[in-house]
């Protein structure tokens, strides 16, 4: 691998790293893989605050099943 391949390498890594831990500051509760597929969308174009609105939508319906589930009804 090239000098400049593994330059870049590390410094994704680093730029990762650091937003993982701005993430964990603002309480995202994103990990970072999760984090770092959000990143991909976004440099692809995809419109972040489209992204916070439907990860926040999963979550909610996340937490409701998990009701459902807890109070033993089917779903």
């Amino acid at each position: 691998m090239s000098s400049k391949v593994s330059e870049k390498n590390a410094s994704a890594q680093q730029t990762l790293d650091i937003l993982y831990e701005m993430s964990q500051l603002l309480g995202t509760q994103l990990n970072k893989e999760t984090l770092a597929t959000c990143v991909g969308l976004i440099e692809s174009g995809v419109n972040p605050d489209a992204l916070a609105a439907v990860i926040q939508e999963l979550r909610l319906e996340g937490a409701a099943q998990a009701n459902t589930h807890a109070m033993g009804q089917p779903h």
